[in-house]
């Protein structure tokens, strides 16, 4: 084995994530590790891999979309077909991620001016909402 090399142990370790994880993604065709027996052992390709997984995951993109973007760093053209494709989904991500967040924002405003009215209608009959 070269150094160059993790053990699914470490790459658990690094990036916080379970064995079973690991074995999902590969699972789903998004790490490819060496298989050794049972032994998976994984590259530096595997360990950028699953970090951009991770990231886009954190982000809100399907499990699909993020194989389908590293599957487009192994067209010859300098990563350009992935570097936009994945700048297209970024933005198309972004805008809903704004409107949840807007969503969200309207949610609390309209909670936050419903409990004020029942804290009111609580105070009317001399009692005081709880805290």
């Amino acid at each position: 084995m070269n150094d160059q090399t993790y053990t699914i142990g470490e790459m658990c370790e690094a990036f916080s994530v379970t064995p079973r994880t690991l074995r999902f993604y590969e699972s789903k065709e998004l790490l490819y590790p060496q298989r050794i027996g049972q032994k998976r052992l994984f590259t530096k390709s595997d360990r950028a891999r699953l970090k951009l997984i991770l990231q886009g995951k954190r982000f809100g993109f399907s499990l699909e979309e993020i194989r389908q973007l590293l599957e487009l760093y192994n067209i010859d053209d300098q990563q350009t077909t992935q570097l936009t494709r994945t700048y297209e989904l970024g933005i198309e991500r972004l805008a809903a991620m704004k409107a949840q967040r807007d969503e969200l924002n309207n949610a609390i405003e309209d909670l936050s001016e419903q409990l004020g009215w029942v804290e009111n209608a609580l105070a009317e009959r001399g009692l005081k909402a709880a805290e």
